[in-house]
């Protein structure tokens, strides 16, 4: 089968990086950022063009979700496959007359992190099932974890993966620029990071839930309080009053 990626950003690249370490080819890379590209050729040995889109059976479009639709112009092939790696989008954006699905992973992307790509789950969306079947064989041999979902289900990943990452990436770097204001090492803090991770493997979230807020602890909630200001005191007391709400406090 002769697959191009189209893209240049963390997607793209892993994506790249997955197939290849799983001796999957790939015919070419495509996309407008030459310099990233011919870094992500250089390292895996693939060949990339920022002007001549090569001929495939399958393309999978790695690009963000507001470019997924004026790229996906860009193929013109009748007889092929096209997936886009979008967790919200709907199959339908791609505006070809070729055959439209999604392959989607679900995982947060940067190129400068190693990542385990056996265990990053595949959401598959296709129009019919022979395509399905190719790209489910296709996500087994770089996952353990592979299945099908509909638009309207994956929306509801996407969203959940937003609260489990995004927005806990978030608090990290709020929780930085609060102990870097008292230079303390952010380091110091590492461990309870891999603890309240490593808990929610054996113990369901809401019953892990500990601090001032489940305890319903006014005193040091309103000492908290004092010593914020801005965004991160609305941070502050929005999270306590979820919280307080889940536990009914």
């Amino acid at each position: 089968m002769q697959i191009v990626i189209i893209g240049s950003g963390n997607v793209a690249y892993h994506l790249a990086k997955a197939f290849i370490l799983n001796n999957i080819s790939l015919a070419q890379i495509f996309g407008r950022n030459e310099k990233e590209l011919n870094k992500i050729s250089e390292e895996l040995k693939v060949p990339y063009s920022t002007e001549k889109l090569e001929d495939a059976n399958l393309y999978l479009i790695c690009v963000s979700d507001n470019s997924v639709e004026k790229v996906s112009a860009l193929i013109t092939k009748k007889d092929c496959l096209v997936a886009h790696t979008s967790g919200s989008l709907p199959k339908e954006i791609l505006t070809g007359e070729y055959r439209k699905s999604s392959f989607y992973p679900l995982q947060t992307f940067s190129k400068s992190k190693d990542l385990d790509y056996a265990n990053i789950p595949f959401f598959i969306e296709t129009e019919n099932e022979g395509d399905k079947k190719i790209l489910f064989e296709l996500a087994s041999k770089i996952s353990k974890k592979v299945m099908e979902s509909t638009h309207e289900k994956r929306k509801y990943i996407h969203l959940t993966a937003v609260f489990a990452c995004n927005f806990v990436n978030h608090l990290f770097s709020r929780a930085k620029e609060i102990s870097d204001s008292q230079e303390i090492p952010f380091d110091y803090f590492l461990p309870l990071i891999d603890e309240t991770v490593q808990k929610i493997y054996e113990i369901e979230p809401k019953a892990a839930q500990t601090g001032p807020a489940v305890r319903n602890d006014r005193r040091i909630l309103e000492l908290h309080e004092q010593l914020l200001k801005d965004e991160s005191l609305e941070i502050y007391k929005t999270m306590n009053h979820s919280i307080q709400k889940m536990y009914e406090l």
